[in-house]
């Protein structure tokens, strides 16, 4: 696996990983929920958590390619704004997109 490959396995997984909470209404796409619908919190806690299993990927793919920089508290607030703004569009079709009828 390149390089390059990973990078865009990471930027594609995390698009989607970001905007999963707010298209389904089940726990990370896979387990059913008792009520009908998540609030913002549990979509935000599964956005949290969605987005330690992307850098868990990201890791394990830095990992294999070699040895692993180190990162600052800048590294994770460029990802968390990186992943915030991935998730936008399913955001805006959850909360904002009104639908007619």
């Amino acid at each position: 696996m390149t390089h390059t490959f990973s990078v865009w396995l990471v930027l594609i997984t995390a698009f989607i990983a970001a905007n999963l909470p707010f298209v389904n209404e089940r726990w990370l796409a896979v387990l059913p929920r008792r009520a009908p619908h998540k609030t913002l919190w549990m979509r935000v806690a599964e956005l949290v958590l969605l987005y330690l299993l992307v850098g868990a990927l990201g890791l394990a793919l830095e990992q294999r390619a070699g040895q692993i920089a180190p990162q600052g508290w800048e590294f994770y607030a460029t990802t968390g704004a990186l992943f915030l703004t991935l998730a936008f569009p399913g955001f805006v079709y959850r909360y904002l997109y009104r639908r007619r009828g």
